[in-house]
């Protein structure tokens, strides 16, 4: 791991640092505190990139709590290459969003190939942060990458508890993983978000298999989740990693 660049936050005190890893691109938040911190991994939806203001304003916040937050841009994620598929799926999603047809497989296309390219890369980051010294784990995960989210929840071991929201697309195949999930989770839906099916969220919840779970639901649309579920999360993760 390499680092390319670090601030201090005048405001909070959190260290913001730049990383590269072999060709990923990341970037770790860590509090003042000397102490090694628990780690949360951090993936915004879709593929959207880890300097996503909605994405860095709730690390900031999760690291001033007490937290290592790391969010990396994935093969396909923010800047980085992507494929003609994906490229050709991203045309086609458009073009039907525009026509108002249907694009559930559209999605699929997109979506699971992302998983499935995205998966290796986050572990392997993960491998380099818990090598550092401030950073003692446990490990969680928070996210508006659902798919991505529960991919890792079934096959890492080291993610001891997850924050999923609601208001991506989550392929069929991580909707069977999703009964293997059995970690502490919490699971924030927007009841009016116009991209994301209700029935099929709540089907989504019903499905994980962890014995404790929780669903947190708001009026509003894609992008309206109160500020006091940023506040809420960091209490579920206290309970569950510190």
């Amino acid at each position: 791991m390499r680092l390319t660049s670090e601030q201090r936050l005048a405001d909070d005190g959190v260290l913001e640092r730049e990383f590269t890893l072999g060709e990923i691109p990341g970037t770790l938040w860590t509090p003042e505190s000397a102490a090694p911190a628990p780690l949360i991994l951090m993936a915004h939806n879709n593929g959207l990139p880890k300097a996503d203001p909605r994405l860095v304003a709730r690390a900031r916040y999760t690291a001033a709590r007490g937290y290592a937050v790391a969010s990396i841009d994935a093969a396909g994620c923010g800047d980085r290459p992507r494929s003609a598929a994906d490229e050709q799926a991203r045309a086609d999603l458009r073009r039907a969003m525009q026509a108002g047809e249907p694009v559930d497989e559209i999605f699929e296309s997109l979506i699971g190939p992302l998983v499935e390219r995205a998966v290796p890369e986050w572990q392997t980051t993960l491998d380099a942060l818990l090598e550092l010294p401030e950073i003692g784990g446990p490990v969680g995960y928070s996210g508006g990458w659902t798919a991505l989210g529960i991919r890792l929840a079934v096959v890492d071991p080291r993610i001891a508890a997850a924050g999923f929201f609601a208001g991506g697309y989550v392929p069929r195949a991580q909707r069977e993983e999703a009964r293997r999930v059995t970690v502490p989770l919490l699971f924030l839906l927007q009841w009016d978000d116009e991209g994301n099916p209700r029935q099929r969220a709540l089907d989504l919840f019903d499905a994980f298999g962890s014995k404790e779970k929780t669903l947190h639901a708001n009026l509003g649309g894609h992008t309206g989740t109160p500020f006091f579920e940023l506040e809420d999360g960091c209490r579920f993760l206290d309970r569950h990693l510190k």
